[in-house]
């Protein structure tokens, strides 16, 4: 599974998730253009990694960042968060739409930016991270599962709009993720059970090195020792 000399857009490149991802696809051979709103070139010290910093909050921000690139094998976008805790009822309106902000909105917005470049090129990869929340929502993360289903049902309608030009969409459905982040929002968990950020870094390799339009539309669930 190699990337030698494909064009990768990481967005989230210095997450949680992010810097096992990036490091991955650094190793597989691609060039890695990583995207945070606080990334540096000095977060992945390597020939092949350039940073962009951008918050995702616009269209006209994410056709900017796209705008100088003359070329685009994939886009993996890694950009999500979570806020829950309460039910629909009590769940206030900021936070809905901070979750569809994280979640929904930012991917919204670089998919729309790079799919006429990839049209015109006649092919490539767009990968998202969901969540398990989009297709077994729990009470008291409504919003979050929400947001997650909508990204859902935004890959696969983009897949369906796209295989006429070989451009293959997918989501990957984690569980909970072992992440600094997660392992500090929730100390007593039973991290063993959790997914392993570098198992869900390896199909993003997978599914970036196949072949456009062979694998679409597809919605696959990593969940770890949480089965």
């Amino acid at each position: 599974m190699k990337l030698d000399n494909k064009i990768v857009v990481i967005s989230g490149a210095n997450g949680g998730l992010g810097n096992s991802v990036t490091k991955a696809f650094l190793e597989a051979g691609a060039h890695v253009i990583g995207v945070s709103r606080s990334i540096k070139g000095a977060d992945f010290p390597h020939p092949r990694f350039s940073a962009v910093q951008s918050e995702l909050s616009s269209a006209a921000e994410a056709r900017e960042l796209i705008a100088p690139l003359e070329q685009i094998d994939a886009l993996v976008h890694l950009v999500g968060g979570f806020t829950g805790g309460k039910s629909i009822a009590e769940t206030g309106e900021e936070t809905f739409e901070k979750m569809f902000n994280m979640n929904f909105k930012a991917a919204l917005y670089l998919v729309q930016a790079v799919l006429p470049k990839m049209r015109e090129a006649g092919g490539g990869h767009i990968l998202a991270i969901g969540s398990r929340a989009a297709l077994e929502p729990q009470p008291a993360i409504g919003a979050y599962a929400a947001s997650k289903a909508a990204l859902l049902a935004l890959i696969r309608t983009v897949a369906l709009e796209n295989k006429d030009k070989l451009i293959s969409a997918n989501i990957l459905l984690p569980a909970t993720m072992d992440t600094p982040g997660n392992r500090s929002a929730m100390p007593a968990a039973d991290f063993t059970k959790w997914v392993q950020p570098g198992e869900v870094a390896k199909m993003l390799i997978h599914l970036a090195s196949s072949r456009p339009g062979q694998i679409s539309g597809a919605a696959i669930p990593i969940y770890g020792g949480e089965l």
